[in-house]
């Protein structure tokens, strides 16, 4: 289908001309982000969440969290470390991604959330400090789970774009080490490959229709990874998980967005699993772009993806649209 008639509209407010500063720290740019942020209807967090911050400790120092509970959770619940995007450098536990998406699974699905907010890629921090305080996260949900009131048995891992590999990569990393495993991965329009694989065209043709600065170009591509990992030769299979041994890695869900340059990552990564045996499911938000989950679900795609990722803690998982068995 189209771009989402919504967005469409949202982005004909968007210079199309090469040269534009887009640049969003641009005090004169505000009102252009503004407006295409800007969604169908007001948004408020769900009341049936309760919201706390804390902090977990791990190499680098302290890493701070934020945990979601559904009010009316009774005995053990599943849980999720969650992980927002934001290309490595940008982001933080308050985004739509990290904050609104959290609340919404926690309140759509009864798990409990943990979503975490890892040191950026900035100032000279490299791979692998992000990972390791994602992996933190993760080692101090595992052996926090008691005292949480979450099922030991139940705990997931996932994010979105950048957060979506660190997801990935910590299971990379937990397998290799013998660690504890989540028992499932939801990565939303996962960035797992470098280069990425190319757009079908039929998907390049809308997509070049779009402003550049909603597009990952092939350079920004390159200068994220680089920022990242300091270098974009000799990868390791942490920066790059789709280029990694995925035997024994969890189920996985996978969320795609139509029209985004880092679509064919999730694609092929699924098809990677299912290669290697791992249950792998995707579902395509059609007419959505790269990181719609940082808009709010009162765009109804928005609210279909949550649920989607939310189904996966139900006792019967339906299957989903589009899956690889």
């Amino acid at each position: 289908m189209p771009l989402d008639p919504y967005l469409a509209g949202r982005v004909r407010g968007i210079p199309t001309d090469p040269s534009w500063n887009a640049d969003r720290s641009d005090p004169d740019n505000a009102p252009i982000y503004a407006e295409f942020f800007t969604d169908p209807a007001p948004y408020e967090l769900p009341v049936s969440v309760d919201i706390r911050d804390d902090v977990v400790f791990g190499p680098h120092g302290p890493v701070p969290v934020r945990i979601y509970r559904a009010v009316d959770a009774i005995g053990l619940v599943p849980a999720l470390l969650w992980n927002h995007g934001g290309g490595f450098a940008g982001g933080d536990l308050d985004m739509n991604e990290s904050h609104v998406a959290s609340a919404e699974l926690a309140a759509r699905s009864g798990a409990l959330v943990v979503s975490v907010g890892y040191r950026l890629a900035t100032d000279g921090v490299r791979y692998p400090v992000p990972l390791d305080d994602v992996e933190a996260a993760w080692l101090w949900l595992v052996a926090s789970a008691a005292g949480l009131g979450v099922d030991s048995r139940r705990i997931a891992i996932g994010g979105g774009s950048a957060g979506a590999n660190l997801a990935a990569a910590t299971v990379v990393r937990l397998r290799n080490n013998a660690s504890p495993l989540p028992t499932m991965m939801l990565l939303a329009y996962p960035a797992l490959h470098f280069p990425l694989p190319a757009l079908e065209d039929d998907v390049q043709a809308v997509m070049a229709t779009l402003p550049q600065v909603l597009r990952a170009s092939a350079a920004a591509v390159t200068a994220m990874f680089a920022n990242y990992a300091g270098r974009i030769s000799d990868l390791p299979a942490e920066v790059t998980p789709g280029h990694a041994d995925l035997r024994k890695f969890p189920a996985t869900r996978i969320l795609i967005s139509e029209y985004d340059d880092f679509r064919p990552s999730g694609e092929l990564f699924a098809e990677q699993l299912a290669e290697v045996g791992v249950p792998v499911e995707t579902r395509l938000s059609t007419g959505m772009l790269h990181g719609h989950l940082n808009r709010t679900p009162a765009l109804p795609e928005v609210s279909r993806s949550l649920d989607y990722f939310a189904a996966a803690f139900a006792p019967t998982v339906n299957s989903a649209p589009s899956s690889h068995e």
